[in-house]
């Protein structure tokens, strides 16, 4: 939403300044984005007088022009503009200046052997306009030596704030003025609208179809206008906001829709035939709308027709048929109201974006309907005359009125705000809330064009929001022998110690939708009609996503075609097994290609580049899960992986029956149907499956206990069947005896001569940690046997010879 600040002053009166609106539009609510003064980028530019303009001794395009700036004598200037003359009053940029249209600060130079203190500027060169064909030129009576944006006027910022959903009465200018008014910056300017008495009949009549989500439609003929360019005020504020002009008729309901939120439109009545109706379209109806494009239209589209045919999309864009130009005389004005929903599915599915359809799909005041036309009327009358008739009103405006028992003393209890019952009272009365009661609990009436409030958390939240957050007090817990409770829970801690996890492994963050296309869903054990979209955004979003991972891979996709093939991404989020709550799982997804390895990406000199693969997905899972607090060293990996990803090249995490996670490569078939560049390795963790720690009697941790005894490192090489895992082997040794042997490491498999060709031979380091004494050889030996007849044991392995 942008307006300029003299456009708030109309409804805002009193002195404040710009930094006092920015400051309480922020504290409000009303976030500012950003605000636009073309006065100081413009500020060195001023009116100056070209005293002579000869022609330049050395060159034939260009006029030695002797200019006076108002500031002492004539200074110098080589211009090349075909306009340039004696006599002539224009802008002026001294050296120093910055030229935004040029991207460049003046300075001075020589121009064909001739000085040059200084500029005359175009409007292209001002980023005025697109206007190069010559210097601008101004009146005689245009004062010399003046700041350029003070004379014409362009030295009124702009405001572009960010309004929330509920708020669409503040997609007003006069709904933002009474928010600020309420919050102590000026006092709100509410003029009565009074009614415009009409002369006659309207001619036209308005029927509203049963089943047309339209509560009710109000209209106007003005007939015997002059249509044509509206005035220079009007015109002007229209494009400090980014709107055109178009004629007086149209500018004046935008106008409308900026100032007061209240869309409207205006139909040319000589090309309406007959009277108008609000239905339902028709199979195989469309319409040429007003910026150029014809749109199909279904029975799910409201729509005003008159006896010929569709003459507008209701709420959303008029037709170009009927739309009035220079040569409109008489003029219907239409102020309706229209169901949100409708308008919302309307725009969406026509993919047309409209100021009228973003305010009616947000909700807009039902009770200024009536009035809305009536003040357009008087707009259109002050600027294109014409006689009115008498206003026509079908359907009925809703009675949207509702009485909230609100206790002042539940502002203090949600929020901690201390304010006096008086002063709440107040300030809901400044923001045009209706209070009976003065104390306790009082009966409280919203104004109708605040349908966002619905209850009493809704009155504690304007009044905070007024009265200001920054009387909250802040209060510390209380420091007592009872631990307070965890802020946050259990997943929530999963998901953040996911993420660093993950980014201190080199992978970077990304955020994807949470649709994919059914063909994509279906690949990735999804695609069932319960988690199918009833109104997607796009096609290829159609369904919720099973999966982290096709986002993730038409991300690194984009990013190699882009020219970063070496690329590791993760994401933590939402995916959904079914449409149940328990179906609905946090995941903890990533991938890696080419390259992109956990020790770093891309080629280096030092040593020969490999590509990523299964064990580093298979890393980065496991470091997702030990910042989870899972029993790392109980898990069991299995090779029946999801039909994703590559088998061989993949495995499950599993506790038991409950099935943590997978990773490894992605399955060539899965790229191709994504269009995407393999190999790719990637991994998913369902973070909610991780089971939750055991309960400590105490959140101290124990001492570190350092062995003052060497460690000692003993190798096997074990000959196993193929078929045996090597965790198996790693399980097994490690289970002899728990507290001296620290670690089990694999370090080498081979297979080929020397071994038979259905086994392998599977290398073990075990590392033995004393605690009371120096192992002997012969305590050594006896823990290795030990080791070799456990293995052998679980796994039918044999001592490599």
């Amino acid at each position: 939403m942008k307006f300029t600040l003299s456009w708030l002053r109309e409804h805002l009166s009193g002195a404040y300044t710009l930094d006092d609106v920015t400051d309480a539009l922020n504290r409000i609510g009303l976030e500012v984005e950003g605000v636009e003064d073309k006065a100081a980028k413009l500020r060195g530019f001023t009116i100056a007088y070209v005293v002579s303009a000869v022609q330049h001794p050395n060159a034939d395009k260009l006029r030695l022009c002797m200019v006076d700036t108002g500031a002492g004598e004539p200074v110098q200037v080589v211009c090349g503009a075909p306009n340039a003359r004696t006599g002539l009053k224009s802008v002026f940029s001294p050296p120093g200046t910055y030229i935004p249209g040029k991207n460049i600060t003046l300075g001075i130079g020589t121009i064909r052997g001739v000085e040059s203190r200084g500029m005359l500027c175009s409007a292209a060169e001002m980023e005025l306009s697109e206007d190069h064909d010559g210097i601008i030129e101004l009146p005689d009576d245009a004062p010399v030596g003046v700041p350029y944006v003070d004379w014409i006027g362009l030295n009124d910022p702009v405001i572009e704030i960010a309004v929330t959903p509920n708020r669409a009465d503040c997609l007003g200018i006069h709904g933002i003025a009474r928010d600020l008014a309420a919050a102590g910056v000026g006092t709100l300017v509410d003029d009565a609208i009074v009614p415009v008495p009409g002369a006659y009949p309207c001619p036209v009549s308005v029927t509203i179809a049963p089943d047309a989500p339209c509560p009710a439609f109000a209209l106007r003929l003005i007939r015997g206008v002059t249509n044509g360019p509206s005035p220079d005020w009007l015109q002007a504020k229209l494009r400090a906001i980014g709107l055109r002009p178009i004629n007086a008729l149209v500018d004046v309901t935008n106008l409308l829709t900026f100032d007061q939120n209240r869309p409207l439109h205006v139909f040319d009545a000589k090309k309406v035939q007959g009277d108008l109706v609000v239905r339902r379209a028709r199979e195989g109806e469309s319409l040429l709308a007003l910026d150029g494009k014809t749109y199909a239209l279904d029975p799910s589209i409201c729509v005003i027709s008159d006896d010929r045919a569709v003459e507008s999309l209701a709420g959303v864009m008029g037709g170009e048929e009927s739309g009035c130009d220079e040569t409109t005389t008489d003029v219907l004005v239409e102020s309706a109201l229209w169901e949100p929903i409708n308008i919302a599915a309307t725009g969406r599915k026509l993919g047309l974006n409209s100021d009228a359809r973003f305010r009616f799909e947000r909700g807009i005041d039902p009770a200024f309907t009536v009035p809305g036309l009536e003040l357009a009327t008087k707009l259109i009358l002050d600027l294109c005359g014409g006689e009115p008739s008498e206003v026509v009103l079908a359907g009925a405006i809703p009675d949207t009125t509702r009485v909230i028992d609100f206790p002042l003393a539940l502002t203090e209890k949600l929020t901690g705000l201390v304010a006096s019952d008086a002063e709440q009272v107040e300030t809901l009365g400044k923001l045009g809330f209706t209070v009976e009661g003065t104390s306790g609990t009082v009966r409280v009436t919203p104004p109708s064009w605040r349908g966002d409030i619905e209850g009493k958390a809704d009155l504690v939240e304007e009044v905070i929001r007024i009265v200001g957050l920054d009387r909250v007090p802040s209060t510390p817990f209380p420091r007592d022998e009872t631990a307070r409770k965890p802020v946050l829970t259990t997943l929530q801690l999963r998901t953040r110690k996911a993420k660093r996890a993950l980014a201190a492994r080199g992978l970077v963050e990304a955020v994807t939708w949470s649709f994919v296309s059914k063909p994509q869903a279906e690949r990735f054990g999804g695609g069932s009609a319960a988690l199918a979209l009833a109104n997607p955004i796009a096609s290829d979003l159609s369904d919720m996503r099973p999966s982290l991972l096709p986002g993730l891979i038409r991300s690194g996709q984009a990013n190699t075609d882009r020219g970063l093939g070496d690329v590791a991404l993760f994401e933590v989020g939402q995916v959904f097994k079914g449409d149940r709550p328990q179906d609905q799982f946090m995941a903890a997804s990533g991938i890696r290609r080419a390259l992109a390895r956990p020790a770093g990406a891309g080629r280096h000199w030092a040593a020969k580049a490999a590509p990523v693969d299964a064990f580093d997905a298979k890393a980065d899972a496991l470091a997702i899960l030990a910042a989870s607090g899972a029993p790392v060293a109980n898990l069991q990996i299995s090779t029946d992986a999801p039909a994703w990803f590559h088998p061989g090249r993949s495995g499950t995490f599993r506790l038991g029956a409950n099935v943590i996670g997978h990773f490894g490569e992605l399955h060539p078939s899965v790229l191709e149907a994504l269009d995407a560049d393999g190999p790719v390795v990637g991994f998913e963790v369902l973070l909610d499956r991780v089971p939750e720690p055991k309960v400590k009697a105490t959140r101290v941790k124990p001492l570190l206990e350092l062995s003052a005894f060497q460690p000692v490192e003993r190798d096997f090489a074990f000959v196993v069947p193929r078929s045996v895992a090597a965790g198996d082997i790693v399980k097994a040794a490690a289970g002899v005896d728990r507290k001296l042997i620290t670690a089990v490491n694999v370090f080498d498999v081979y297979e080929g001569p020397g071994v038979d060709a259905d086994a392998k031979s599977v290398a073990l380091s075990v590392a033995l940690q004393p605690r009371e004494k120096t192992l002997t050889d012969a305590e050594i030996e006896a823990v290795a046997a030990k080791i070799v007849a456990e293995v052998s044991k679980k796994t039918g392995a044999t001592l490599r010879g």
